[in-house]
């Protein structure tokens, strides 16, 4: 018998989200979890994302699919835009869990994770960079994960939401 993979995903949900309505679909949050279970053997799946109060059904009904939810307070931009910048939490956490897992997989496309993904890959502990959108991510991602790349475009149909009837 072999011994049971134990791998974690850490999750730029900004980055994901916007990456995949950019290309004119919605993520079905508890597809994803499954996915990332049964292909990658993902025992625990941390989502940084930015805290707004108005989302808390949100929140809920994500930590009800599996997450485990690290927060990041927001701010306004005097644009109106919201930003909740994840990055520090997401590099901490990793690194804070790092003895905890076998392997990690992080999504994102956001070139920021540079080091990371090339430590990781350096220590043999990177399953893959899972990169929302091919048309449009950072190149140092690509030095940084060499091989272990894989693209969501091609997953669309497999996780796209589809609204559910009861």
């Amino acid at each position: 018998m072999f011994p049971k993979e134990n791998n974690y995903a850490f999750i730029d949900s900004q980055n994901l989200n916007l990456a995949i309505r950019d290309q004119g679909w919605a993520l079905d949050w508890m597809k994803f979890k499954v996915y990332l279970e049964e292909k990658y053997k993902v025992t625990k799946a941390y989502l940084f994302i930015g805290y707004i109060e108005s989302n808390a059904n949100l929140y809920l009904a994500l930590q009800r699919y599996g997450y485990v939810l690290i927060f990041k307070p927001i701010m306004e931009l005097p644009d109106g835009r919201i930003k909740g910048n994840v990055d520090a939490e997401l590099v901490l956490y990793t690194m804070i869990e790092y003895e905890h897992y076998d392997k990690a997989i992080i999504v994102t496309g956001d070139g920021d994770f540079y080091c990371l993904i090339r430590y990781l890959r350096e220590q043999n502990k990177l399953e893959n960079l899972m990169v929302p959108n091919i048309f449009k991510y950072s190149g140092l991602l690509k030095k940084a994960a060499a091989r272990k790349i894989v693209f969501m475009n091609e997953l669309r149909n497999k996780l796209s939401y589809m609204k559910r009837t009861p």
